[in-house]
């Protein structure tokens, strides 16, 4: 993947035109990308990274970075299901004030390549693992600052359990998959009938099918169902009503790679068939943890009492970010930013592993652009 690749529908004559639109656009969600990007004050690189055959046959991550001529511990971002390392713009700037920064577009999402995932969870959890530690190889990172928003937080995780040398402070933004799935969940949560009905006819689909169901009104569906979450982006991108729709749009118009592995992993959209409840233990007790949820979440708060109960001994920091919903890095940025900045002072304050190479990025391949905005 890689290649500015656009892909045509064929009209028929009896669709009216309904698929003569352009269906997806590689270049086309390049520059939506960086056109949000252009709100960035910090001068960032744009470059796919080549993990090899992790999944597919040479799969590639879209990655930009940061400030990555810092010697601090860099910082490495993992968006959630169905969105793009873009939609960081509000933290960028400040987070990569002091350290090197990294956001990538997980396996299967936003540029990344969209290879075929193992359609058993704990093999399709394993393979974006993998595709994390190779990716981090390839650019040569040693120790790194690890956050995770939802199911970027799930990955994380994951990744923290295989290879905690390499993990020096865990962040975890509103993360999916942690708890159980209630027996009662209908009856908790006093869901009506027909949501019931509805949760239950399309459980066989992939979560954002409905966006390329809807074909060319598919930009119109994301902007009428999340308005909340472009006019959180007025501020900071020019006609982003606009913009973040379609940006939204572009990433999930492909081949859903990513939302079918997240599919596997899910058991009904909010909980995880391998929740990290049932394998906290796990997790390296010398690993520094911190947990930032928004208190008008969806997402199951109890995340960081459960951390706290399972490592007792360990340092694990919680903090509850009042009037955030669960984009808790876009519903309340500032005080987002804030509580990363002191979860990566804590770690700069750690003792690194005796065993962690701390080599210098030379060897990326940089095929696209370096920008200034």
């Amino acid at each position: 993947m890689g290649s500015e690749l656009n892909l045509h529908t064929t009209e028929s004559s009896w669709t009216g035109g309904w698929f003569s639109w352009t269906r997806q656009s590689d270049e086309m969600l390049r520059n939506i990308e960086k056109k949000i990007l252009s709100c960035l004050k910090t001068v960032y690189k744009r470059f796919y990274v080549d993990i090899g055959s992790v999944v597919g046959q040479s799969d590639k991550i879209w990655t930009i970075s940061l400030n990555d001529e810092s010697s601090k511990t860099p910082l490495v971002l993992l968006h959630g299901m169905g969105a793009g390392l873009a939609l960081w713009c509000p933290n960028l700037d400040a987070l990569a004030a002091t350290r090197p920064v990294y956001a990538i577009d997980v396996l299967g999402f936003g540029r990344s390549s969209r290879p075929k995932f193992s359609d058993d969870a704990e093999k399709a959890e394993t393979q974006w693992v993998e595709s994390v530690e190779e990716w981090r190889r390839e650019v040569h990172l040693g120790e790194i600052i690890l956050l995770g928003h939802s199911l970027g937080g799930y990955i994380a995780t994951a990744y923290a359990m295989k290879y905690p040398e390499r993990v020096r402070h865990l962040i975890l933004a509103d993360p999916w998959g942690f708890t159980e799935k209630p027996s009662n969940v209908y009856e908790k949560y006093q869901v009506p009938f027909w949501v019931r009905a509805v949760a239950t006819a399309v459980q066989p689909f992939n979560p954002l099918w409905a966006v390329r169901a809807a074909g060319p009104a598919g930009k119109w569906l994301v902007s009428k169902t999340r308005p909340d979450i472009s006019r959180k982006y007025v501020k900071y991108i020019k006609d982003a009503e606009t913009v973040i729709p379609e940006y939204i749009y572009q990433c999930n118009s492909q081949t859903p790679s990513g939302e079918s592995a997240f599919h596997t992993l899910m058991h009904g959209f909010g909980w995880a068939k391998n929740p990290m409840v049932k394998r906290l233990d796990k997790l390296d007790p010398e690993l520094p943890i911190t947990v930032l949820y928004g208190s008008r979440s969806w997402v199951d708060n109890t995340t960081g009492q459960l951390l706290c109960e399972h490592r007792q001994t360990s340092k694990t920091y919680v903090q509850v970010i009042n009037g955030a919903g669960h984009h808790v890095y876009l519903d309340k940025p500032e005080l987002f930013n804030k509580y990363v900045l002191e979860a990566c002072s804590r770690a700069d304050e750690r003792k690194p592993a005796s065993n962690t190479e701390l080599v210098p990025v030379t060897n990326v391949e940089q095929n696209t652009d370096i920008a200034n905005s």
